[in-house]
């Protein structure tokens, strides 16, 4: 498969964006990168990303923000963590990944109508309003909101889960789940806090920072 790249100017470049990814947890060893390309070689899906994983952390660490998050790839890690594993400078390039995943629902840059980022926010906001996933609705609110025609082809399954009594009619919920909504909103802030605020990368582009 032939994939057309483009060149990146210095304009594209979001300084302070390969700073914050170093600053997660399981990410700190991104700067060591050598690119050997021992990651895109074992990765099984690399052959169907429009950026290999090696690619994927030149990005980041030349701090091409909206080419990184705006990638296919990122989205199509089988998270085998087959690339971790074989890295020789031990880039943990999986987590590396997911928090571009992150990141990519959170500035809403993923691809549109795109299964898998729908399904992860879809996941997330169930667990946080009911404290536990209802996988019938989990599924039809995905389609509903990527393509919505794939629930007809599945109605024997969910005939068959009905008869099972493996399908219920309403969502299923846990006690206290308040108590978790304020978990997981404690553990957002956390998060959107240490993201780089856009004054900060703005003086650093202006040499405000010096």
């Amino acid at each position: 498969m032939e994939i057309k790249q483009k060149i990146k100017y210095e304009a594209e470049r979001s300084p302070g964006f390969s700073e914050a990814i170093r600053g997660v947890t399981g990410c700190e060893q991104l700067q060591n990168c050598i690119q050997c390309g021992t990651c895109s070689g074992v990765c099984p899906m690399s052959l169907y990303m429009d950026r290999t994983p090696r690619q994927l952390m030149a990005l980041v660490r030349s701090d091409f923000k909206n080419a990184a998050l705006s990638s296919y790839a990122i989205w199509l890690c089988a998270e085998c963590y087959s690339c971790t594993t074989e890295c020789p400078r031990q880039i943990r390039i999986t987590d590396i990944l997911y928090e571009l995943k992150q990141r990519a629902i959170q500035e809403r840059v993923y691809p549109k109508k795109f299964t898998i980022p729908v399904l992860a926010q879809e996941f997330y906001k169930m667990t946080r309003t009911q404290g536990r996933v209802t996988e019938n609705f989990l599924a039809a609110f995905t389609f509903l909101k990527t393509n919505w025609k794939m629930m007809f082809g599945m109605w024997r399954l969910g005939l068959g889960l009905m008869m099972q009594g493996r399908f219920p009619l309403k969502l299923e919920s846990i006690k206290r789940k308040d108590e978790l909504a304020r978990m997981m909103k404690t553990v957002d802030n956390l998060t959107i806090n240490a993201l780089p605020k856009k004054k900060e990368i703005s003086a650093e582009m202006h040499g405000g920072g010096h």
